[in-house]
């Protein structure tokens, strides 16, 4: 997936501003970062229907040293079939797992993730792929950068039961994959995870 020019320059203008408000007490360097934010808030609003003040009032809530958000995802797969949980937000399927939390490693996120949504108890096993989420053919293009890490898992325990944030849990076959939400999940994902099942030498996929 190419990235539209202008979202690259929102992106870029947006976490210079982000850092250097982070980082600098000086009040004239402020207020010009303060007008880098505006600006990306501005090119957003051009090429898209949203509105700048919502849209920089977000930027603002992002603070620190601007750096890629982390998302872990568990492949689970029994019998030849990857197991999906179908998303209440969207009604689409995808692997289990969400944003990484502070203080938890990421193995240790992906086996919580796993259980929460889908009741199994998992054992992580290998990287399949670390991916630039932003990256992918079928994926929507987002404004903020993220970086997705896929594990493949081990079944040890628990049954398969949908969850607060799940409408459904099933197992279905990689050439049999219901509507995907593919900004969790991509088609991408999937084949490399059915890669990596029929090849264990496979070595890990990244960007």
């Amino acid at each position: 997936m190419t990235i539209p020019r202008w979202l690259g320059w929102a992106r870029r203008l947006q976490a210079t501003a982000q850092s250097g408000l982070a980082y600098n007490d000086n009040v004239y360097d402020r207020e010009r970062y303060e007008a880098i934010l505006a600006l990306a808030g501005e090119i957003l609003a051009q090429y898209t229907t949203l509105d700048p003040d919502p849209t920089v009032a977000a930027f603002r809530q992002q603070i620190g040293y601007a750096t890629p958000k982390v998302d872990v995802r568990g492949a689970v797969v029994r019998d030849g079939k990857v197991l999906l949980v179908q998303e209440r937000s969207d009604g689409r399927w995808c692997l289990p797992g969400g944003w990484a939390d502070v203080g938890e490693s990421p193995a240790e996120m992906v086996v919580r993730e796993v259980q929460e949504e889908s009741g199994l108890e998992v054992t992580p096993r290998k990287v399949v792929a670390v991916y630039d989420a932003n990256r992918s053919p079928d994926k929507p293009a987002e404004f903020y950068h993220a970086y997705k890490i896929i594990f493949l898992c081990d079944i040890t325990g628990g049954a398969v039961q949908a969850s607060y944030e799940t409408l459904a849990v099933d197992f279905f076959p990689f050439d049999q994959l219901p509507p995907l939400s593919s900004d969790r999940t991509s088609e991408r994902v999937l084949c490399e995870v059915a890669a990596h099942v029929a090849d264990e030498a496979r070595p890990t996929a990244f960007d």
